[in-house]
This record gives structure tokens, sequence and C-alpha cells, in this order.
């Protein structure tokens, strides 16, 4: 089979090359998934750029989530079929024309499902459900900040905050205000020209956030956190700043760690704010019951409309490398994937 190996960090025109590699077989409690199309996502330019911890050595197959149909059924699998289309999250692998994934982490869609959509459903949108519904919990009325709102990850947090009846503030650089709009985001924050956190308490005063969900870091983290109220909680899932101007730089690294600031569980206790950190990579390793409850229900919402995935851009296996610059670019709305 035909894969994309990072065989290199650096530029992506240069990181990637199309590979044969040997067919993967699914173990007794997973299944091979022949790939239609994967997706990316912004963990893969941190290990394309060398700044993934958990990215595996070079070189190596890339890849958090596939969509595809069931080509190999493990001995031990009871509730998926040879044939059925399915959204996958895969332990990296995804890059590829055959993945393997734990059957736990793979659900079954509709068939008419776009590739886009459905790439969207488990990473983008599985991070968005575990952050808003599992590890906290999202009420009527409460005041919700979503960093990086137009992202892919942003906008099923926006659409699952509206959902539960939330007053959503949402970041986003100027050409996406009007997509902010239109999702229903209350108070649409261009970050490049205001300072969310001023623009913010201009309107909440003293009264605080219930919620802000961060996948930028550093001092992102800091200014969202102090604008918690009492029984706020801080989700944080990424530091996406890490490698704003698309460079390596150990001083950047270090300046956006320092910049998350260092905290006391008194402060916690005596404000009332919670600190919870999210990487599905841990979930999936760890807790896949969890992983699988997480994909059953956002499939469900898909079903239902209440999530609707939003494609920022289709690349053929050719263009991965304008793929990785597009998204790299923070100039995509929604999920950006690659069909072979």
């Amino acid at each position: 089979m035909k894969a994309a190996v990072l065989v290199r960090n650096g530029a992506p025109d240069k990181a990637f090359e199309i590979q044969e590699r040997p067919m993967p077989q699914a173990q007794a409690q997973e299944v091979c998934i022949q790939v239609e199309a994967f997706g990316l996502n912004f963990a893969d330019v941190m290990a394309r750029r060398g700044l993934y911890d958990d990215a595996p050595p070079k070189p190596a197959v890339l890849g958090y989530d596939v969509i595809g149909r069931i080509h190999e059924v493990g001995s031990e699998v009871r509730d998926l079929e040879l044939g059925q289309k399915v959204v996958a999250m895969t332990r990296f692998g995804g890059y590829a024309e055959y993945a393997v994934t734990d059957a736990r982490a793979v659900a079954v869609v509709p068939e008419d499902t776009p590739a886009g959509e459905g790439t969207a459903l488990t990473t983008q949108y599985g991070t968005a459900w575990f952050c808003a519904e599992e590890v906290t919990r999202l009420h009527k009325g409460e005041h919700v900040l979503i960093q990086a709102a137009a992202g892919g990850v942003g906008t099923a947090l926006v659409q699952l905050a509206k959902h539960r009846g939330c007053i959503v503030y949402g970041t986003a650089s100027t050409p996406k205000q009007d997509y902010l709009r239109q999702m229903g985001v209350d108070y649409p924050i261009d970050y490049r020209h205001t300072d969310f956190a001023e623009a913010i308490r201009k309107i909440r005063g003293e009264a605080g956030l219930d919620v802000v969900f961060d996948s930028i870091g550093g001092a992102s983290f800091k200014k969202g956190y102090k604008l918690l109220g009492s029984g706020g909680r801080m989700v944080a899932y990424g530091a996406a700043d890490m490698i704003t101007g698309g460079k390596k730089s150990m001083f950047r690294v270090l300046k956006v760690a320092s910049g998350f600031g260092l905290y006391s569980p008194i402060n916690f206790l005596t404000s009332s704010r919670g600190v919870i950190g999210v990487n599905m990579l841990r979930i999936a390793d760890n807790r896949p019951e969890a992983l699988k409850r997480t994909l059953e229900n956002v499939v469900d919402f898909y079903k239902k409309g209440i999530f609707k995935p939003k494609t920022g851009g289709e690349f053929h296996i050719d263009q991965l490398a304008e793929a990785h610059d597009f998204l790299e670019s923070r100039k995509s709305m929604g999920k950006v994937v690659v069909v072979w």
C-alpha cells in the first residue's frame, strides 16, 4: 500500500515522501480500514515541525482520523462488519491507503457522509465533545469563550455551546468574523485588532466567564483564566501559539511555556476555579471505552443535524504539502482533508 511518510522535519514540500509500506494486519480487537480520506490536525503540523513529543520516530506515518470502509475485522470484534462505512480515530498511521485502529475508536456513519465532514467527527468533534461533555458540562445561560472558534474544534464547540443555550464569545482573525456570526456566536472578537480580555471585561464586568476553551496556550491561557468567575472552568486542549510564524524556535517554545503562568491548588480552592487539560491520545490509549462513548454521541448528534461539520479545504494526496501549508496558515475554517 501507499503511505505519506514523514522523513524529515521542516517545510511540508520536503518533509513527506509517498512510499510503499507493508499492508497492516488487524489484531484481535482491531479493524483495518480502507481509507477514502484522512484529516489534518494541528498536531500534525507540530509533529512535522518536530515540536510534538507524542509523534512516533521518523520515518513515521502521521494521521489521527480517517474515513473509509472496513477491510478486515479482528477476531474479537463483534459490533462491526466488513464493508461498513466508518470514521475512525487512529493512533497515527492515518496518512495511508489502509489504517489499523482499535475497534472502540470506530463509528459507523451514513453512506452519504462526505469525507471532510466524516473526518471532522473524530478528532475535532470528538475533542469538542470530550471537553464540553465529559470533563466539564455546559449549562443554559453560561458565558463561554472559545478561542480559535472558526477552526475545526472551535466550530464543534460553538455548535455544542449554542445547542446547550450558552452565550458564546469566539475569537478569530478578521476574515473569519462573518463565519462566526453565521454560526451564532454572540460576541465575535477579532483578536488581531482587539484584546479579547479587554473586550470581554467591557461586556461582563466583574461577573466573569463560566468556561474558557483554549487551544492557543501561553499568554492566551493566562488571560483566559483570569476572566473566569467563581465556579469557572478552564479547558485547555492545545498550544498552537508554539509555532506562530511557522518556524521551529526553542525560544518561542520557552516563551509560550512560561506564558502559561504558575498555578497553585490553593488558588483553585479560594477562587473556586479549575483548570482541565485534554489530550485525546491519552484518552484513546488509557480510556478506550470513554472514546467509544464519545464517538457514538458525536455521530448521533451529526445524524440529528446538531453537529454540522464544515470542510475547510479538500486536497488530493499529491497536494499534501499544500494542505499542510493551508492549515498552518490559519486561513482555514473547518476541517482540512486529504483524499486518495
